[in-house]
């Protein structure tokens, strides 16, 4: 392809991309040194949001809330969706009628599927699983007060949500293993947890990575689902990042821009930092297979 040709074809995608990412990303790093309000020029306040963001106890507890909730997360998509992933590579004719009612899930918008899946836990629309939970106990979980209960209702629904695709894609590197490696591994006397611990792990070990670096990306701007999740979220401390970032900037009048755009800049830190090692990692095995 000549140079000419590519730019063309390029170019349309990257000025795209510049105004729906880069544009935006500059606009929230100035602002997030500004004291903006709608329709009101920026004053220019150094860190001053920074420190404000820092020093305010609701951001911390939103932090705590949603780095625990990711990483508890991520733990189980890998672990679950690498034994769903296998259980399914081991089927035939069933296959597609398992994986297409596996996608309900992934594919139903987050905030029809947190409603929807808030429904089993809620007393007003029949609370199935509430009143299973209650009839084997005898107690009845506050789902939607409680801090601890309310917290493992939202792990739940991430998983449920998100489980799919870090199946699909555990499933196409298992997929990709070669059959000699793991026909090597029976004839040398492994047993099956060991070919997956010693053979099949390592080798989709960069598979594992990118699910891990999704996850941990979505789960970290989690926000729509609490909305019908975690309604008393700001009082019980299950506020996420983003929600507590809308609260600041848009909701009740607030309009304090210049706060949230600096608490969005912390959580791009703060996401980088939690990825650091996964794209070392990544890195690390592209050199190595040069």
């Amino acid at each position: 392809m000549k140079t000419r040709e590519f730019w063309v074809l390029f170019f349309p995608s990257l000025l795209v991309m510049g105004a729906l990412l880069v544009l935006p990303l500059v606009r929230t790093v100035q602002w997030s040194f500004e004291q903006v309000r709608y329709g009101v020029p920026g004053e220019f306040v150094g860190l001053a949001n920074f420190v404000e963001a820092l020093t305010d106890v609701r951001f911390g507890r939103a932090v705590l809330f949603t780095v625990s909730v990711t990483v508890v997360t991520t733990i189980i998509l890998l672990v679950g969706g690498y034994i769903i992933a296998t259980a399914v590579n081991r089927l035939t004719i069933t296959r597609p009628l398992v994986l297409g009612i596996m996608l309900v899930s992934y594919v139903l918008p987050n905030l029809v599927g947190a409603v929807a899946f808030s429904w089993l836990f809620d007393d007003s629309f029949g609370g199935l699983a509430n009143r299973i939970i209650e009839a084997f106990t005898g107690n009845q979980v506050l789902w939607f007060t409680d801090q601890v209960p309310n917290g493992i209702l939202v792990i739940a629904n991430t998983v449920w949500s998100m489980i799919p695709f870090a199946m699909l894609i555990i499933l196409a590197g298992l997929q990709g293993v070669p059959s000699e490696l793991k026909e090597a591994a029976r004839i040398d006397g492994a047993s099956s947890f060991q070919t997956h611990l010693h053979v099949i792990i390592p080798t989709i070990r960069g598979v594992l990575g990118f699910v891990t670096l999704i996850t941990i990306m979505d789960v970290l701007r989690m926000f729509d689902n609490l909305i019908p999740l975690s309604p008393q979220a700001q009082s019980i401390g299950n506020e996420s990042i983003m929600l507590y970032v809308y609260s600041v900037a848009f909701a009740d009048g607030a309009q304090r821009l210049g706060l949230g755009s600096a608490i969005n800049v912390l959580t791009i830190l703060l996401i980088l930092i939690m990825l650091i090692p996964f794209i070392r990692g990544i890195f690390k095995e592209a050199k190595a297979e040069r």
